[in-house]
């Protein structure tokens, strides 16, 4: 990306605007993440969670914040921040929602999942939801893409090939790595905005 203004204005420029991706039909139950990213050093990191393992679905997996929409939600953005803040304790007011990606399926528990980039203030004290969150992460987006690779996974006893991305002992696939392939294609080669 060529620096034109802020990072938000970098990353507004190449994301959909969120009324765009609501409007994107995809099949399965409607659900949403927030993909919340932060300048920290220099670089912009990513932030999520490893699930807890005892949960009924994708234990132990690494994703954005989000979930379900419920009744209450007015659309899928708001499911979005509710979900970060019942995850992680990140407060909507803090999010600066600057777009959305292509929504994406996900492929075991068919849920049509819509992602909104939200830009955040580094250093957050996050305070995770014991029943579902084990651990907040934090990965610079180099990182991450450095990690890229196909692997070899094995789900239920079915081996298969996919696209992952593993940052230490973190390993991200499935609709969490799709959503990371989009935003890295619309980024471009160059990982930092600004």
């Amino acid at each position: 990306m060529e620096p034109t203004g802020t990072v938000q204005d970098e990353l507004a420029r190449v994301l959909l605007p969120p009324e765009q991706a609501l409007e994107v039909d995809v099949r399965g139950a409607e659900a949403a993440v927030l993909v919340p990213l932060f300048m920290d050093g220099g670089e912009l990191h990513a932030v999520f969670t490893k699930r807890q393992e005892d949960l009924r679905r994708h234990p132990g997996e690494i994703s954005f914040p989000g979930g379900r929409r419920d009744p209450v939600d007015a659309d899928l953005l708001a499911t979005a921040l509710r979900e970060a803040e019942e995850e992680i304790g990140l407060p909507a007011a803090t999010v600066e929602i600057v777009g959305a990606l292509q929504p994406t399926p996900t492929i075991a528990t068919g849920y049509a999942v819509y992602p909104f980039v939200g830009v955040i203030s580094s250093g957050f004290a996050w305070t995770p939801s014991a029943r579902e969150v084990a651990e907040v992460i934090e990965l610079s987006l180099s990182a991450l893409r450095a990690g890229y690779g196909r692997r070899r996974l094995v789900r239920r006893g079915q081996p298969f090939r996919t696209d992952t991305y593993l940052v230490g002992d973190h390993l991200i696939w499935g609709a969490t790595a799709r959503i990371l392939s989009d935003l890295f294609d619309r980024l471009g080669s160059d990982p930092e905005p600004g």
